[in-house]
């Protein structure tokens, strides 16, 4: 590196030292406890969790012991998890039938879930060597929905171009026929049905440790302080120059 390059950075180094304030351990400790969170909040953010990802014994039991009621009626959550596990599991007709019984509008009123969900049904169509058959579902149910969508077209090419490989694991399309792909149709479900419900379709929580990650990064560009790094212990850590 040219010596004019490490004069440079060294002075940025020793810029930055006295441009940032320093925060003690002590003092950020005391700022920390100065902010009062109320129990109860704590309580709905954690029963917002577990509803939200669909823990309904470990809701029920939380209610029991905190005292805290959740938005929903639990019992719709072991109706939603039921779905989600189909379309997890493949058996995207039974979700579809599931999704339906709890409430026809969702897919009704949502088309690319639908044509996500038809899409999927094609999907394990074809990994289960039904080419026939999937090429027959192909053109009577999702290419009348391609000619009027050119997303949903994009997407009905490539899932048939599955049937094109001998190789398809090393294809460029097979992501398809990954797990990965049933969780994320299953996610999209999940989702629906919860603002079909008037909850929100994600926790919370994982929100906020996002917003305190952005605030810790904004903070530290300004102050040294100890701050978390692991989430799953929550521990201050000394922050370094």
């Amino acid at each position: 590196m040219p010596l004019f390059l490490v004069v440079i950075w060294k002075l940025s180094k020793i810029y930055n030292m006295a441009a940032k304030k320093l925060i003690t351990r002590a003092d950020w400790e005391k700022k920390l406890n100065d902010v009062k969170v109320g129990k109860e909040d704590m309580n709905k953010l954690v029963m917002n969790f577990l509803v939200t990802e669909g823990y309904v014994e470990v809701a029920e039991k939380f209610r029991t012991e905190s005292g805290t009621e959740p938005d929903i009626d639990l019992a719709t959550i072991t109706d939603r998890m039921m779905v989600k596990k189909a379309v997890q599991e493949g058996n995207v007709e039974d979700a579809i039938e599931k999704v339906n019984d709890l409430n026809p509008e969702i897919l009704d009123t949502n088309p690319q879930l639908f044509f996500h969900l038809q899409q999927q049904r094609l999907i394990e169509l074809i990994r289960n060597g039904k080419v026939e058959e999937a090429l027959e579902f192909a053109q009577e149910e999702l290419a009348p929905r391609g000619e009027e969508n050119q997303s949903f077209l994009e997407e009905l090419e490539r899932t048939v171009a599955l049937l094109a490989f001998e190789d398809v694991a090393n294809s460029p399309v097979g992501d398809l026929l990954d797990m990965s792909q049933r969780f994320k149709t299953a996610s999209e479900v999940n989702a629906a049905i919860l603002t079909s419900q008037s909850h929100e379709k994600d926790p919370k929580l994982p929100s906020l440790l996002k917003i305190l990650v952005m605030v810790q990064n904004q903070l530290g560009e300004k102050a040294i302080y100890p701050r978390i790094n692991d989430f799953s212990t929550a521990a201050l850590e000394d922050g370094t120059i």
